[in-house]
């Protein structure tokens, strides 16, 4: 198969799913019948924030993109692009697209609360208490991988090559000034009237010069280690600063690169036009990982991915000026985000003729080799760009991720059915649910468990999230039958993620079983059988939950 036919046709199938069912997604849910948002009835100056459509698709996308899916369909290659090309477009159709406009549709007329709190006015209080839990112990994780990962980016280490450590210093220089350039960007864009189009053209020349300058001036050379401990302190920050002065302009910001990449990867593909059959010399059979269920936890972000219902509900619903931008934003950058993990598999392809490794260089050397091979002495700087980019994917998903491991942290010691808040508690609650403590302790827990080796247990996050994804859709589906719309598009989504999360577990617990016995195992395997059956309860227990509460809304039906 052709490459470039194969993305001619992931697009076209895309963009059908939006325009048609995304409208009756629209229809069916009474999508912009709620107007006005949280964000202008509860505006408060610092999380619940309007923003313009364009500027918050750009903190949705750039929030859930992360490393998933790159990393994904990397890692899924080893199963052939045919079956990962299908689990990718179908599933962001009928799957991811659901989960994340649904998340973020509910939120909104939830008063821009989490999936924990809709859990909880829809299901039960035990139920949000547990998936409070659940889901936070997941952003630790989270926090963990990702602030390892732009670590690594930016380390430079004693033993590192004298050109890695080159590239790293000025992928960390250019994030610097990165930040810096958003607080002024972001000053602008609030307290002036300059219009959405000059501030984007000032934004993106903006983004060409720190880029040209890291490029040339890169004077900072930090280990891993300090850069891991300088990455908790800036997320602390932007944790708790007013969304506007941020993460609204970083996110919009990076947006660009975002963009500017999914645009070279276009190039590449059209250039090139990989051949997707190398990928067949790569599909091989590994041991205790059958495509089913591994493929749909492999591929979660590229298809659907819990972390999606936690941005949507999280951060996006504060910020969303009107109803009607749910669906480009939401559904629509889903979609975006498939595209993304079908180029993925393109680079994937190619990448095979070099003998890439790792997703960092299979990704970003395989589209800049794609380009460099039809224009000779395009690498380098393509190259260095590529992973800039990745970087910035990363770092905005942690800051996201900090910001709503601190909405989550306060949720749970708050019972909303009291009207308790943050300003109104008292006692130990007001001290835990302070933005700065509940901020600071969840850093620290999430950069110790980075330091200490998170690596041990990242093999739990594929099921975990998708077990996120599950529980989002049962929230939706629960809350739209108790409002009397249609909630019969969310049912097998929703049955078959939680099939694929308790047979995920079971497998993986099955294994860690097996190294502990057979002697020798650290504290890895014992962590992951202990974890993976206390996930398996957990889905069984919260499945109950979704059964009894569909059971007594067709009972008031048929009543």
């Amino acid at each position: 198969m052709n490459g470039l036919l194969l993305l001619i046709i992931s697009l076209v199938l895309l963009g059908l799913g939006y325009v048609f069912y995304g409208r009756y997604l629209c229809k069916q849910w009474g999508v912009g019948e709620g107007d006005p948002t949280p964000a202008h009835t509860m505006e408060d100056g610092v999380d619940y924030v309007p923003a313009k459509a364009p500027v918050l698709m750009g903190h949705h996308f750039s929030s859930i993109a992360g490393a998933g899916p790159i990393t994904g369909p990397i890692q899924a290659a080893v199963f052939g692009w045919l079956p990962c090309l299908l689990w990718i477009v179908i599933g962001g159709i009928f799957f991811g697209g659901v989960h994340d406009f649904g998340s973020l549709f509910a939120s909104v007329r939830h008063g821009g609360r989490s999936i924990g709190e809709i859990i909880n006015e829809n299901m039960s209080k035990r139920a949000k208490r547990l998936f409070i839990i659940f889901a936070y112990l997941t952003l630790i994780l989270v926090i963990a991988a990702f602030a390892s990962i732009v670590a690594g980016t930016f380390g430079v280490n004693a033993d590192s090559a004298p050109e890695a450590a080159e590239a790293n210093s000025r992928v960390a220089m250019v994030s610097i000034l990165f930040i810096v350039i958003a607080i002024f960007y972001g000053l602008l864009l609030n307290r002036t009237k300059i219009s959405m189009g000059i501030s984007t053209i000032i934004g993106i020349v903006a983004i060409v010069g720190i880029i040209a300058l890291g490029m040339v001036w890169h004077p900072i050379a930090l280990s891993g280690k300090t850069w891991m401990w300088l990455i908790g302190v800036y997320i602390v920050i932007a944790s708790v600063a007013p969304v506007w002065i941020l993460l609204q302009p970083r996110d919009f910001l990076s947006s660009f690169l975002l963009y500017a990449m999914l645009a070279l990867a276009l190039v590449g593909v059209i250039l090139a036009r990989p051949d997707m059959g190398t990928m067949d010399t790569i599909n091989v059979k590994v041991p205790g990982k059958p495509i089913f269920p591994v493929l749909f936890t492999t591929i979660a972000c590229g298809a659907i991915s819990g972390f999606h219902s936690l941005v949507s509900s999280g951060t996006t619903s504060k910020q969303l000026d009107k109803e009607a931008h749910a669906k480009p934003i939401a559904y629509g950058g889903m979609l975006l985000e498939c595209v993304l993990a079908v180029l993925t598999l393109c680079a994937v392809a190619y990448a095979k003729k070099y003998d890439l490794q790792g997703a960092t260089n299979i990704f970003g050397g395989g589209i800049a080799h794609m380009i460099d091979d039809s224009i000779p002495g395009t690498f380098n700087v393509l190259n260095t760009l590529l992973i800039l980019t990745y970087s910035a994917f990363c770092l905005t998903s942690l800051d996201t991720a900090t910001r709503l491991a601190r909405f989550m942290f306060q949720e749970f010691w708050l019972d909303a059915e009291k009207g308790e808040t943050v300003q109104n508690v008292g006692g130990f609650k007001k001290v835990l649910t302070n933005p700065y403590v509940a901020t600071i302790i969840t850093v620290v827990l999430g950069i110790v468990l980075g330091l200490t080796g998170y690596a041990k247990i990242w093999a739990l996050f594929g099921s975990a999230n998708q077990l996120l994804a599950a529980l989002a859709l049962m929230a939706i589906a629960a809350w739209l039958g108790n409002i009397g719309k249609n909630n019969k598009m969310i049912f097998f989504p929703m049955i078959f993620m939680l099939i694929v999360t308790i047979a995920s577990l079971v497998i993986n617990t099955i294994g860690q079983f097996k190294a502990i016995t057979a002697g020798g195992a650290d504290w890895g395997p014992y962590a992951q059988a202990i974890i993976g059956i206390l996930l398996i309860v957990l889905a069984v227990f919260l499945a109950i939950e979704g059964v009894q509460t569909f059971v007594k809304q067709s009972k008031k039906v048929n009543a």
